[in-house]
C-alpha cells in the first residue's frame, strides 16, 4: 500500500527526523571514567592535611561507612590525623524548633569567616532515618555559607544508634582539624538526647531561642539549660524587639538560679537578629571571652580530657552492643526470649541477665 502511495499518489510519506538515542552515551562513559576512585590511606592523609575538600569528604565517608573491611583502614587514618587535631575550637548548637538554627549558623560562619577563620559545620541527627532528607534541607538553607572556601558542610550520617552517629561525628572532627579549619560548629537537628552526644563533644554550647520566653521556660527540659554556656534570643527584629529584650531578662533570671559553673564562667543571654546580622558581633565577642578565660584557668584542657575518657566508655559500650546483637546464636537467643517476655513467663532483667550470661561464657570458650 505504502509502494503504491509513493508510486500513484501525491500524498507521500515521509521517514521523519530520525530521534536520538533516549541515553546519552557520552554522559555514560564519562561517568563510567569518573567512578569514584578508591584512595589509600597515605593518600587521604595527605590530602587532608593539604586541605583538598574531596579527600576530606572521602575520608569522612570511610569514618561514616559499616563495612568490617573500612574500619581498620578509618581507624589509621584517624591515628594518622590525631597529632594534627585539637587546635580549634568547638562550639555546639541546639535550639527548639523554628528558633532559626540554620540562619544563625549561615550568619555567624560568614562573620568569621570574613575575619579570617575556616568553618565546618557538622550535624548530629539520629532521626534522619525517618525524616529523611532533614539535613539537606538545612544545608540547602545556607547556600551563601556553603559556597564559602573557608567553609565546609557536612550532614551526618542517616539512621544509626545516636551513640553510633555521634561517635563518628567526633571522629569527623579530628579530620577536619587535621584539614586546617580552625573552627567547628556542631549542629544537633534532632532532638531530646542529641543535645547530651554534642555537649560531651564541645567547647562551648549554645541554646538558640526565640522571643516569647515565658512560654518556652514552661517547655525547656531543665538539663539542657544547665549545659548552655549561653543563650542566644534569635530574630530580635522588628515587632519582636521588644519581646526578645523581655526574654533576655528572664533567661538571665533563670540562669541565675542554676548552681555555678565549674569554668568560672557565668553564663550570658544576647539578643540578635540573623537575618539582618544584629548582634551577631556581640554574641561572637562573649564566645571568644569564653574561650580566653577557660583557656587560662585550665577549663578547656580538663573539659577535653574529660570528654575523650567519656568517649572511650561510650565506644566499649556500643562495641559490645553490636558483639551481642550482630552474633548469629545471640539473635537466636533474643528471639526466643521475647517470645517469653511477651507471654509473662520471663522479665526483661532475667532474659537480659540470661543473655548477658551466655554472651560471656560464649567468648570464654571462643
Amino acid at each position: 500500500m505504502s509502494g503504491l502511495l509513493k508510486k500513484n499518489s501525491a500524498i507521500s510519506v515521509s521517514e521523519g527526523v530520525s530521534q536520538p538515542d533516549s541515553i546519552n552515551q557520552e554522559a555514560v562513559k564519562h561517568l563510567k571514567k569518573s567512578k569514584k576512585k578508591q584512595f589509600s590511606t597515605e593518600q587521604l592523609f595527605d590530602g587532608i592535611r593539604q586541605g583538598d575538600i574531596t579527600m576530606l569528604s572521602q575520608a569522612i565517608t570511610l569514618v561514616e561507612s559499616a563495612l568490617p573491611k573500612h574500619l581498620s583502614m578509618a581507624q589509621e587514618l584517624i591515628a594518622a590525623c590525631l597529632p594534627f587535631s585539637g587546635s580549634s575550637f568547638r562550639l555546639g548548637i541546639t535550639g527548639v524548633p523554628g528558633a532559626g538554627k540554620s540562619t544563625f549558623i549561615e550568619s555567624l560562619g560568614q562573620h568569621l569567616i570574613d575575619r579570617g577563620g575556616k568553618l565546618a559545620v557538622l550535624a548530629i541527627d539520629p532521626s534522619s532515618e525517618r525524616s529523611k532528607g532533614s539535613i539537606l534541607g538545612d544545608k540547602t538553607r545556607m547556600e551563601s555559607l556553603a559556597g564559602r572556601t573557608e567553609a565546609y558542610i557536612r550532614p551526618s550520617p542517616s539512621g544509626g544508634t545516636l551513640g553510633g552517629v555521634a561517635r563518628k561525628t567526633r571522629e569527623t572532627i579530628i579530620l577536619c582539624e587535621a584539614a586546617g579549619f580552625d573552627t567547628l560548629f556542631i549542629e544537633t537537628v534532632g532532638v531530646g538526647q542529641s543535645e547530651t552526644a554534642v555537649h560531651s563533644m564541645v567547647d562551648f554550647f549554645l541554646l538558640i531561642m526565640i522571643p516569647g520566653a515565658g512560654d518556652e521556660l514552661q517547655g525547656i527540659k531543665r538539663g539542657i539549660m544547665e549545659m548552655a554556656d549561653a543563650i542566644v534570643i534569635n530574630k530580635a527584629d522588628g515587632n519582636n524587639l521588644q519581646r526578645a529584650r523581655r526574654a533576655q531578662a528572664e533567661f538571665t533570671n533563670a540562669l541565675h538560679l542554676f548552681p555555678l559553673t565549674v569554668s568560672g564562667w557565668m553564663p550570658q543571654v544576647k539578643t540578635c537578629s540573623s537575618l539582618y546580622g544584629t548582634g551577631i558581633d556581640d554574641v561572637w565577642k562573649m564566645i571568644g571571652k569564653y574561650r580566653s578565660i577557660a583557656a587560662d584557668n585550665g577549663y578547656l584542657k580538663q573539659r577535653r580530657e574529660e570528654q575523650s575518657k567519656y568517649w572511650m566508655y561510650e565506644t566499649i559500650r556500643e562495641g559490645i552492643f553490636n558483639l551481642v546483637f550482630n552474633d548469629a546464636e545471640m539473635k537466636k537467643e533474643l528471639e526466643k526470649y521475647e517470645v517469653e517476655i511477651a507471654h509473662g513467663r520471663m522479665t526483661s532483667f532475667m532474659a537480659a541477665s540470661i543473655i548477658l550470661n551466655k554472651y560471656k561464657s560464649q567468648d570464654k570458650t571462643t
